[in-house]
């Protein structure tokens, strides 16, 4: 296990390098996020997402949501991009704000129980946005293990997850908040599943109308 102060330029460039090698070999890092510390994986190494799942002491009922570098890889993610999809993205992303939308059915990931579906979000911290580009889509959930509670600083995400991480991108503490919102578009009208960093008065403000919550 190694961790990586990515405050430091040098360092934070040997941590990119490590924690891209260490994804592309199919193994699990540690990286901030805007919301949150989370574990990661190749999104489409289901060896790697099970790994995941295990560290975390999680089962597939939850599915792991896709974290993306850039607004365009949602294109060759997902079925259809539908109009609304792409207003909320070019409103959010990157930011506090996951889609929910059906996955493109030749893609070959497990991310749990999906039911066909995929969450996706583009984060807004620098290292992690660096890291995606890098390596593609990765499977990201919150690092946290065993029913705790999610981190916002490296030191509590290794104290959870420990040597299960083999890298760990140090981005120094995170200010808390709700999370992501979550955007359900699978259905006739859009859902809030969760409503976190953007609001729903937000999300109408974008899309024309007020959305249903869940």
């Amino acid at each position: 296990m190694t961790t990586f102060d990515c405050r430091v330029p040098d360092t934070r460039a040997a941590g990119l390098a490590a924690a891209a090698a260490t994804v592309r070999a199919g193994r699990l890092v540690v990286v901030p996020t805007d919301t949150s510390y989370g574990i990661g994986a190749d999104a489409f190494d289901q060896a790697a997402v099970r790994s995941l799942l295990a560290a975390k002491a999680r089962g597939p009922e939850t599915p792991v949501p896709v974290l993306v570098g850039s607004w365009s890889t949602i294109d060759g993610l997902v079925a259809v991009v539908p109009s609304v999809a792409r207003d909320l993205v070019e409103a959010f992303w990157p930011g506090g704000l996951s889609i929910v939308l059906p996955h493109a059915p030749s893609l070959a990931w497990d991310l749990g129980r999906t039911r066909g579906t995929v969450v996706l979000r583009m984060p807004l911290h620098p290292v992690a946005l660096e890291l995606l580009r890098e390596c593609g889509p990765m499977a990201v959930t919150g690092a946290n293990a065993g029913g705790g509670a999610v981190p916002h600083d490296c030191a509590d995400a290794y104290a959870q997850l420990g040597e299960a991480v083999e890298i760990y991108l140090d981005g120094g503490p995170l200010e808390g908040d709700a999370g992501s919102t979550i955007v359900d578009l699978t259905g006739p009208e859009p859902t809030v599943r969760r409503e976190g960093a953007v609001t729903t008065a937000q999300i109408a403000e974008v899309i024309g109308r007020t959305p249903a919550v869940a």
